[in-house]
């Protein structure tokens, strides 16, 4: 028999992607989101016998718990995607909001995945958490963390509940950081830094770039479900209260040099500089990925120059009509 993940938030960016690989492994797949950005990422599942959706908000007390077809086992893993997802998102609703959703969620349904025998707990956090680096050297999963904005401080509260558990609960957390995502999904996002610059490229021919000499790190979307499936693999026991970052050396790039790549494929882009700052998301950061290569076996196989021609050809060839769609997009704007 197949194994059963349940997914959170799984009508979104990340979990649409990783809900269509699972199914393709074979695995029953539940996936439980309210759908504040439509379910059409999910159109394509509803006739496979192995995937099941409930709509529900993930801060209600039973919404793990009932969710299982009754006819199913029990999840062996739940996968935690819901959130509101991002800096701008999280400010434009306030400290309130984001805390009930990103904080007081998470130890909702972890303890809900806890009482029905949930086995493991994949938490998806945010390199955010490491701010900005002090000396210059490559963040790894042992450097503290230094949340710069009201997103990141709530990935490092639901960090921080997990692992105070990790050694209690039967259910064993693992969380993952992954780096700022990139390409394309089922459900598509234009507020993401090597998303949007290809839009704006393309669709303004211009470009305004704040903190172009400012280090980010970045992982395509296809490599970080690929992460999270290796997380669902590992031993339970070796996986319990780990930390990983997920990404590749190769995507440590300033904005400067993610704007040259899109420039080499629209040359007649006008590229407009400015030297701001902004309170908030604050990273200027190069993180290292040697654990997750080195205990979980993982390589990235996609590049950000194979993300700048994906998204180009999904916007030349009309695969996506309206980019300009506020489902694309986790807030109303994004802080470059």
């Amino acid at each position: 028999m197949s194994e059963h993940i349940l997914i959170t938030g799984g009508a979104g960016y990340i979990g649409a992607y990783l809900t269509g690989e699972l199914l393709r492994r074979g695995q029953r797949v539940t996936v439980v989101d309210d759908l504040l950005y439509g379910g059409e990422s999910l159109l394509a599942y509803l006739p496979d016998d192995n995937f099941h959706f409930v709509k529900a908000d993930v801060c209600e007390n039973r919404a793990i718990r009932t969710a299982a077809p009754d006819d199913w086992p029990a999840p062996t893993a739940v996968i935690h995607l819901a959130a509101i997802a991002g800096f701008p998102a999280c400010q434009s609703v306030g400290r309130q909001v984001a805390w009930r959703y990103n904080v007081e969620s998470t130890q909702r349904v972890f303890e809900q995945a806890e009482n029905i025998g949930v086995e493991r707990f994949i938490y998806i956090s945010t390199y955010s958490n490491y701010g900005l680096s002090m000396d210059g050297k490559p963040v790894t999963e042992e450097t503290p963390v230094n949340p710069q904005s009201l997103y990141a401080e709530t990935k490092v509260a639901s960090e921080r509940y997990l692992l105070a558990h990790s050694e209690s609960s039967t259910c064993a957390p693992l969380i993952f950081r992954p780096a700022t995502l990139y390409g394309l999904s089922p459900r598509p996002r234009f507020d993401l830094i090597v998303n949007q610059f290809v839009l704006d490229a393309f669709t303004k021919r211009r470009l305004m770039i704040y903190q172009r000499g400012y280090s980010r790190s970045f992982v395509h979307i296809a490599d970080a479900v690929h992460g999270i499936i290796l997380g669902l693999q590992s031993p339970l026991e070796t996986m319990r209260g780990q930390v990983y970052n997920i990404g590749a050396d190769e995507g440590n790039l300033t904005k400067n040099q993610v704007v040259q790549l899109i420039l080499k494929r629209l040359p007649e882009t006008i590229v407009n500089n400015k030297d701001i700052t902004f309170g908030g998301d604050m990273r200027d950061i190069t993180v290292s990925f040697e654990k997750i290569k080195r205990e979980l076996g993982f390589t990235a196989r996609y590049t950000v120059d194979n993300g700048v021609r994906e998204i180009l050809l999904a916007l030349q060839n009309g695969l996506i009509r309206n980019p300009a769609d506020p489902r694309y997009r986790n807030a109303r704007f994004i802080v470059q």
